[in-house]
């Protein structure tokens, strides 16, 4: 997203901490237990989302919360949870209830069972959350203003200090001056193919040039990018992230796209696979996965950004728990699919999402991930260091995170890095990593995509560690 986009984004200061009172009462019900573990997790009152309340299950065994109602301070205020709705044991769920009611600066929120007379829980606050007022640790800890983190756990702090870039420090131009324009956006490298998706609808199939950078293919119909369009040939897709499975580009090319650049006012949060081998200038989707009703509200500027997917057999080797069970995943458990699991980054709330994608249409939400940045523009799996990256761009000062499994089954923070010094803080929505076989004496290829084309060039070239 350029820059002159972002600075639309709104978020107020607090200027008070807030005033904290959670509790929960006895139920004479079958869901007194269960109530014990479902918590008010986060809250966000303004900014870059609608007015917003995240539960929280902290306990070991899944929860049904149908019927259970959200309030604010009135009790005439009333959001009834939908029917069907469950939180797996470890999960998050957060609901959009500002049509229902607002939050203001001095305000509360309130969860009770659907008898609307048994307090679960609550929170009360004296200013607006800045951006939001987030429990750390999740589920039992106090009340504090953190980064945007709906539906993921929340960022407490983890990751540690910013180290030096793991690799060299400089970095230069990789493509010819004034190629792309701006909105170059997504990477993704498939060995001596690098794939670009451009935020106006088209996707870049890119070749080496002989120097260390990379131009357009002039051979069937990619001289100046394809032009993407939804199911059905309508509308251009605001295609920001790109990826390949195991099968390769002829398996399909896989875009994220945050919106209908013809209907840009409305989110429309898409994985979209296109069919790449053919010869014309346009790629009509095959398939598209629309996964706006199931991941908390943003603006319709501020959704997805990165894209990547990770083996089956690399997540079940390092543990991966699935978010939507609570227990270990199983790709056995879901109907065919690309043999992995898809990662979207989201801008507006700053977290990664793991969704397992059916050859049907179908999908499944397998986990949620908050980066601890205030932004997502780049997703990345590195397969021979079993890790994902997650960038920022110029609003986190170009900062790189690595995450790798935990021994909780979850991914966590194993590194956070500063971008390469030699690098000025420009608004970088892209990150491509070689393959393992281009590491020498110790370092590979890597390379970043430049949203505003700064001084005539989209793309640049860096290394990293092997």
């Amino acid at each position: 997203m350029p820059r002159w986009r972002r600075s639309l984004r709104v978020f107020l200061v607090a200027v008070a901490g807030p005033v904290l009172a959670a509790g929960t009462l006895a139920a004479p019900s079958a869901q007194a237990a269960a109530s014990d573990d479902v918590r008010i997790n986060e809250v966000v009152t303004t900014g870059s989302v609608n007015d917003s309340i995240e539960l929280y299950n902290k306990g070991t065994a899944a929860v049904d919360v149908s019927g259970w109602i959200l309030k604010d301070d009135n009790n005439g205020s009333n959001y009834t949870i939908a029917s069907g709705t469950v939180l797996a044991a470890g999960g998050f769920r957060a609901f959009d209830v500002h049509n229902a009611f607002g939050l203001g600066s001095s305000d509360k929120a309130r969860l009770y069972l659907p008898n609307g007379s048994t307090l679960v829980d609550s929170f009360t606050w004296s200013s607006h959350s800045a951006p939001s007022w987030s429990r750390c640790p999740d589920g039992t800890g106090a009340f504090g203003s953190a980064a945007l983190t709906l539906g993921a756990a929340n960022s407490c702090g983890g990751g540690g200090s910013p180290a030096a870039w793991p690799g060299g420090s400089s970095v230069a131009t990789a493509d010819a001056s004034n190629v792309f324009g701006s909105d170059l956006s997504g990477l993704y490298q498939e060995g001596g193919v690098l794939w670009g998706a451009q935020n106006s609808g088209k996707l870049w199939r890119l070749v080496p040039n002989g120097s260390g950078g990379w131009t357009p293919d002039t051979a069937n119909g990619w001289t100046s990018g394809k032009t993407l369009r939804f199911p059905g040939g309508s509308g251009t897709p605001d295609s920001e992230g790109v990826t390949v499975t195991g099968a390769g580009s002829a398996g399909g090319v896989f875009v994220a796209s945050e919106r209908n650049g013809d209907a840009s006012g409305t989110s429309r949060l898409s994985v979209l696979r296109y069919d790449v081998g053919g010869t014309g200038t346009s790629l009509t989707s095959t398939r598209e996965w629309n996964l706006t009703a199931d991941l908390p509200s943003v603006g319709s500027n501020l959704g997805f950004e990165g894209i990547t997917w990770v083996p089956d057999t690399a997540l079940t080797a390092a543990g991966f728990k699935d978010g939507s069970t609570g227990a270990a995943y199983d790709p056995a458990g879901y109907g065919a699919h690309t043999g992995g699991v898809f990662f979207v980054g989201v801008e507006g709330t700053g977290s990664v999402h793991g969704y397992v994608l059916q050859d049907s249409g179908a999908f499944t939400r397998v986990a949620s991930i908050s980066s601890g940045m205030a932004g997502v523009m780049e997703v990345q799996w590195e397969p021979q260091a079993s890790r994902l990256w997650v960038v920022c761009d110029d609003t986190c000062n170009g900062q790189h995170r690595t995450m790798q499994v935990d021994a909780s089954g979850v991914f966590a923070t194993t590194a956070v890095y500063n971008r390469p010094s030699g690098m000025a803080n420009i608004n970088n929505e892209g990150f491509a990593l070689a393959g393992a076989d281009e590491c020498v004496a110790g370092t590979k290829p890597v390379y970043w995509a430049d949203d505003s084309n700064t001084s005539g060039h989209a793309l640049r070239r860096g290394t990293v560690s092997c």
